[in-house]
């Protein structure tokens, strides 16, 4: 399931850097926190990969 706006890509991104160690998980905030509590690693490979390209800033 690809994010639907790239807001959701870099919210993504930021949870699985801190599933993976690469961050802190202190530095999350928003919707990067409730995913890595709620989301797999794969989960979140999936939603952070794609393009950017044609998706809009944020969801609505």
């Amino acid at each position: 399931m690809p994010a639907r706006s790239k807001a959701q890509q870099k919210a993504a991104g930021a949870a699985l850097s801190a599933k993976r160690g690469e961050t802190p998980k202190s530095k999350l905030k928003g919707a990067s926190k409730e995913m890595l509590d709620s989301m797999t690693e794969k989960q979140l490979e999936d939603f952070a990969s794609g393009s950017t390209k044609g998706k809009p800033e944020h969801a609505g």
